[in-house]
């Protein structure tokens, strides 16, 4: 007996030692599963769920680390699947004992698989209703227990369990069934969350056939809490059940597919989800209105200047309708934006010193070479203040301030300002003016950013910020205040009147294939663009009829902050002439005030009104008080002859001052007049020798009526003031006079290349 005893001993001990040796060992494995494969998450700048993605298999699977998992759900869990978790080496001795007994017996005594051995068969899908299958399971746990802490299989079991159809681990079901992230669970959804992983099967929280098996299941998991249960008591748990709160999260869908196609994992974005919804809201409304004049699609970004931050990102009017073609995303689509660029024309004007807001510019029939643009409705208003031409969207003087630009001019603007123009600058001529190139409107909405920020081409931030590239500011600061200034004008408009705080700007393309609104209020950009992704034009899609109304209403609903105005160091406010533009003369009846930049504006005083002598009896002007009787004292405008004649053109005649009283010998004693000032060509300029005509035209003095045209010596003709003289140059320098008929000369020289 002794010896027996003995025996057994030495087996024992032998077999203990074998385990020990084992045990020291065992490789460690990699407690997930191979090629798994995650879910991605897109959440808004408040956490906010957009979007939840299927992992490559199909399945919701979202890794959640222990730490964000409701202290609720794991005692749930460890009670209702290990209440000996914490002590067992993996597997759990008197549970196997017992459920062999059980198996043995024909009596069923509960199931022996501790929580680790569960991540074993989760981890190498192991079929565990077969002998080898169960003894490969509790190796497998053992091997996990060697290697792993406990709170590191408990956080794989939370990214493994099943919980009903395609959704594994806590941290997709937490999202899915209960609308919520895992660590904020209620001690309820907890409890019903844990008993669907012991058979998913038949506990699908989806299914309003399995509720029933939900709830009686964590009635029982209640009981089994203890009496400190929470749900123990509470007359409703029994009943509880989860219902799902909807599909999975497909908010911003166009912003979401952008940030998933440049970036990898879960990412936090800039978009803000409350304002998202009151944009798509706006544009569904407005296309209920719209839709009977077939305008049936727009897409729309709103952006924080200061920070670059996108905050809201409609891409078209709906995802998934497929007659508009949703899918796409118009806020990518480079397309034409009219005259939505022409506010950067002004501002680079009002840095070279061409103008000031109130500085008289031409509205009428002119030609550029080759190029002759006409306004919007074919028709002109003669001379007009820069502010209202912009504000108008006249054609011809932002076109004709173009032309005068220099240092690239637009085009290099635009190229700096991250615009992809694949050609060179000649390529697009003027035509760039008006919308004659492509530019989505994330790029135009980074454009108007800057306008209203610092400047800086610095890129729009859809996710991380990150540091600005080093760069120079497109528009000084004075610029950028002036423009905004003149773009708060347009108030005849019932729109715009409700909300003059609102700097904005429309452009329409060729064809009315697009309609754009930009505005700018406080801090905020807000582009909108309404048409057919399709490129089909419609006479409807006028901007100020269609796209204007729905940057109001987006603004109106948004209820975005407004700041105080504040001018920036280099830029005075003076009392203009309201006629002229200038400073107020001692015979300038009315004024007004406007900004300039001292140093840099071009002003002086006016003179357009002057005071004269008028004989009553012949209502002759006279050069001087000779003492007759009957002199009258008058107060006239004197206007250039092609001034006159552009007013005369627009339907505004003007009423021109009373002849000299002999004729024109006696003008310099009468008016003290400029030298002609040469507008076509440009002096220092480069044209190109193609056999095509360069209009000679100047701007002369009050009471001019010829002016004669020289290349070098050479005469090459005569015309009136408000005409031009056409010229086909040969290739060379030269040198161009022009003399108007009181000998007064202006020059230009020009450079005509070879094609």
């Amino acid at each position: 007996m002794k010896r027996r005893l003995r025996r057994l001993l030495i087996i024992c001990c032998g077999l203990l030692l074998l385990l020990a040796i084992v045990w020291c060992v065992l490789p460690r494995p990699g407690i997930e599963r191979p090629n798994t494969g995650w879910s991605r998450t897109v959440r808004d700048r408040h956490g906010t769920l957009l979007h939840l993605s299927t992992a490559a298999d199909g399945r919701y699977r979202l890794r959640t680390p222990l730490s964000g998992v409701s202290s609720q759900w794991i005692e749930a869990t460890l009670v209702k699947e290990d209440r000996w978790f914490r002590w067992h080496p993996g597997v759990n001795p008197l549970a196997l004992f017992r459920a062999a007994w059980g198996s043995a017996t024909g009596h069923p005594a509960g199931g022996a698989s501790t929580l680790t051995m569960q991540v074993a068969r989760l981890r190498w899908n192991l079929e565990t209703r077969t002998v080898s299958g169960k003894l490969l399971q509790i190796f497998r746990a053992i091997q996990l227990e060697r290697h792993y802490s406990k709170d590191e299989i408990l956080e794989a079991y939370f990214n493994l369990a099943p919980y009903g159809g395609n959704v594994e681990g806590a941290g997709a079901a937490a999202l899915l069934w209960c609308g919520r992230d895992a660590s904020q669970l209620t001690r309820r959804e907890a409890v019903a969350l844990s008993v669907i992983p012991q058979s998913p099967a038949t506990r699908h929280p989806g299914f309003p056939r399995d509720a029933g098996r939900i709830a009686a299941a964590q009635g029982r998991l209640s009981v089994q809490l203890g009496e400190q249960s929470a749900l123990r008591d509470d007359p409703l748990a029994a009943g509880f059940t989860l219902i799902p709160p909807g599909p999975p999260p497909h908010e911003a869908p166009h912003f979401c597919r952008r940030l998933m196609r440049d970036n990898s994992g879960s990412i936090k974005t800039t978009l803000d989800l409350a304002m998202q919804q009151e944009i798509e809201r706006g544009i569904e409304a407005h296309l209920d209105r719209t839709r009977e004049r077939g305008i049936v699609n727009a897409c729309a970004i709103l952006v924080h200047a200061p920070s670059r931050q996108v905050l809201g990102y409609v891409g078209s009017a709906g995802y998934s309708d497929r007659d508009i073609l949703g899918m796409v995303d118009g806020l990518q689509a480079k397309r034409s934006p009219g005259s939505a660029v022409k506010p950067f024309v002004y501002g680079l004007a009002l840095d070279q010193g061409l103008i000031h807001p109130h500085s008289l510019l031409t509205d009428g029939p002119m030609g550029f070479h080759d190029y002759n643009p006409e306004n919007f409705e074919g028709e002109f208003m003669g001379p007009i203040h820069a502010n209202e031409a912009l504000v108008r969207s006249r054609n011809i003087p932002a076109v004709a301030l173009a032309n005068r630009l220099g240092d690239g001019g637009l085009y290099q603007l635009l190229k700096r300002g991250g615009v992809d123009l694949p050609k060179p600058s000649g390529y697009y001529g003027l035509a760039l003016t008006l919308g004659g190139f492509g530019i989505s409107p994330v790029q135009l909405a980074g454009l108007y950013a800057g306008l209203a920020d610092d400047g800086l081409p610095r890129p729009l931030v859809f996710s991380t910020t990150s540091p600005a590239p080093p760069a120079s500011p497109l528009l000084s600061p004075q610029a950028r205040f002036l423009v905004l200034d003149m773009l708060r004008g347009g108030t005849d408009f019932d729109f715009a009147r409700n909300d003059p705080t609102v700097a904005w700007k429309t452009g329409t393309s060729h064809g009315f294939r697009d309609a754009w609104a930009v505005g700018v209020r406080g801090d905020y950009v807000l582009v909108v663009w309404l048409g057919n992704f399709n490129g089909r034009g419609n006479n409807a899609l006028v901007a100020r009829k269609c796209a204007a109304p729905l940057l109001f209403e987006l603004f109106a609903g948004l209820h975005l902050p407004d700041k105080a105005i504040v001018p920036p160091e280099g830029v005075r406010q003076v009392d203009l002439c309201a006629t002229s533009g200038d400073l107020p003369g001692p015979w300038c009846r009315q004024t007004t005030s406007g900004w300039f930049i001292p140093g840099v504006s071009p002003i002086s005083m006016c003179r357009l009104h002057r005071e004269i002598l008028v004989d009553a009896t012949t209502n002759k002007r006279i050069a001087r008080d000779d003492g007759r009787p009957g002199l009258l004292r008058e107060i006239h405008e004197f206007w250039p002859p092609d001034l006159l004649e552009l007013f005369r053109r627009a339907g505004l005649p003007r009423r021109p001052p009373p002849d000299p009283e002999n004729g024109t010998d006696t003008l310099s004693g009468l008016d003290h007049g400029d030298a002609p000032r040469i507008l076509s060509p440009l002096d220092g300029r480069i044209y190109q020798a193609d056999g095509s005509e360069i209009p000679l035209k100047a701007r002369a003095a009050s009471g001019v009526q010829k002016l004669y045209w020289f290349c070098g010596e050479a005469f090459l003709g005569t015309c009136a003031p408000e005409d031009s003289l056409p010229w086909i140059p040969a290739p060379g320098n030269h040198k161009l006079r022009v003399l108007d008929d009181h000998g007064r000369t202006a020059e230009a020289g020009v450079r005509v290349g070879k094609t």
